[in-house]
């Protein structure tokens, strides 16, 4: 027998497939089925409504390498007045894509494609990937 008491006082449903369950059993499993599609059974969601979205480095989110061949990609990441690179909290990159964009920049700069104290000035006028003077993380310090 069905012995569940509901939120909203339906005793009398209960009661009625009590009385059908004793009379004919299988009518009272469909009409068991039936209020379990009723507005109080909770509804059972495939994934997280409030979930937040996975954040991704712009490179990887378009699947670049960087190469110390593509100067035009690697001065995106280097100070225009001191050549030093920006760190992660100012790019947003990851972990792994700012090492290898550190060591691709020096791989350029020791084959002669990029300068050390400044950025190319063919490079200048380039769209910014990211606002220097306003950084994606807080910094640590």
């Amino acid at each position: 027998m069905i012995t569940t008491i509901l939120r909203s006082g339906r005793t009398a449903l209960i009661g009625y497939i009590n009385t059908v369950q004793r009379i004919q059993p299988a009518l009272a499993a469909t009409a068991y089925r039936l209020y379990r599609t009723d507005s109080d059974t909770p509804i059972e969601l495939k994934e997280n409504p409030f979930a937040k979205q996975k954040v991704e480095c712009i490179l990887c989110k378009h699947d670049i390498n960087p190469d110390y061949k593509n100067v035009q990609l690697l001065s995106q990441f280097q100070s225009p007045y001191t050549g030093r690179v920006y760190g992660r909290h100012i790019t947003g990159l990851c972990k792994n894509r700012h090492e290898q964009v550190e060591r691709e920049i020096i791989k350029a700069q020791n084959a002669g494609f990029m300068p050390t104290y400044h950025k190319a000035v063919d490079f200048l006028n380039d769209p910014k990937l990211f606002d220097p003077e306003k950084a994606v993380r807080p910094h640590k310090f």
